[in-house]
């Protein structure tokens, strides 16, 4: 089972590498309201929290600069990346359900 009383410093770079990325995910593609706003920050921050660690370490070996960058360093890319990543991963699925989902003024 994983160890999730690590130091208050290992949620804090999860978190802003997550929140920097959902911010970013907000700049890059607009919200339609204030709705779908607070639905995206938190898709990504939860999404960024979570994925984070792992999504780092592989963005790092596979960039291979794992050896140049330090634990937060790593940490930070990770959590922003999947966090951006989860909402344009949202948006393709909406917009393919959307296509290929029932029509318009058809009975649910």
């Amino acid at each position: 089972m994983a160890d999730l009383t690590q130091d208050p410093g290992f949620w804090m770079e999860r978190a802003a590498g997550a929140s920097a990325g959902a911010a970013l995910s907000l700049v890059y593609m607009l919200p339609r309201g204030t709705r779908e706003a607070a639905a995206r920050f938190a898709t990504g921050l939860i999404a960024g929290v979570v994925f984070g660690g792992p999504a780092g370490v592989w963005l790092a070996q596979r960039m291979g600069v794992a050896g140049s960058l330090s634990p937060s360093e790593v940490m930070l890319t990770g959590a922003a990346g999947v966090s951006v990543s989860a909402w344009w991963g949202l948006g393709l699925i909406e917009r393919l359900a959307k296509r290929w989902g029932r029509g318009r003024g058809e009975p649910s």
